[in-house]
């Protein structure tokens, strides 16, 4: 199983909000700037590091030098989602060196340039968000509804070719509460989707529990953050 820890960019700095909410938002400057806190993950044993714009998600600007500034100084990989809604900045990140991209609202909205993903970067390396309320998909930056149950998404995009989807669930995310465990095992039943789960988790037993559930990897953050274990500890735990 995948560990990822997340690092949320937001005017140029690490934060992490509250189910999404700009307005319940903490700075950990206190660890220095993205570059130093991408550096502190990799030294921690991550092989892939979750990056999200959050400026880009919710139409605030872009951190784009920053990520770019991540990938050309640390040989570790990098997942970048947030505000990818065209084809231009999804080219742009891959030409800079992403190894993978998510895409969310781009994904609903025009399935056109997301099968033109899929056949010039392979399904390896197309992540679909489904960051979900409930059991609805919510997009631009999980302000809007799409009208879309999360498990209908999931088989329709399986159609388009996507095989890895990421799994957030908003009530929980940034609340150090537990995963939608609920959610998260019926979607593990679904042949063929690869699942990356994300929000609530806050101790070393959820990764064990969604571990066999048979997710693929886990996107970590507050926790990390919040210092309830250490990235070194959730690679080992994993690995057992």
């Amino acid at each position: 199983m995948e560990i990822i820890p997340a690092i949320d960019l937001k005017d140029g700095q690490v934060v992490r909000l509250v189910r999404g909410n700009p307005k319940l938002s903490k700075s950990y400057s206190y660890l220095g700037n993205p570059l130093n806190v991408a550096k502190i993950w990799m030294n921690s044993g991550a092989k892939i590091i979750h990056v999200v714009d959050l400026d880009a998600a919710l139409g605030f600007g872009s951190n784009l030098s920053i990520i770019e500034e991540m990938i050309k100084n640390l040989n570790v990989n990098f997942q970048v989602g947030g505000g990818i809604r065209s084809l231009d900045i999804a080219r742009k990140l891959f030409s800079i060196g992403v190894k993978r991209i998510i895409v969310g609202t781009m994904a609903f909205e025009n399935k056109e340039a997301l099968t033109k993903l899929l056949e010039e970067y392979s399904n390896e390396r197309i992540i679909v968000s489904l960051d979900h309320y409930g059991r609805e998909v919510m997009l631009k930056g999980w302000k809007v509804p799409s009208n879309f149950d999360i498990f209908d998404a999931i088989v329709n995009f399986l159609d388009l070719g996507v095989k890895i989807f990421l799994i957030t669930s908003i009530k929980r995310d940034g609340t150090l509460t537990s995963p939608d465990f609920k959610i998260l095992s019926k979607i593990c039943e679904i042949k063929d989707a690869r699942t990356i789960a994300a929000g609530g988790i806050s101790k070393l037993e959820h990764l064990s529990m969604l571990k066999s559930l048979g997710v693929h990897g886990v996107i970590i953050g507050k926790a990390l953050y919040e210092n309830r274990f250490t990235l070194k500890d959730a690679l080992q735990f994993s690995n057992n």
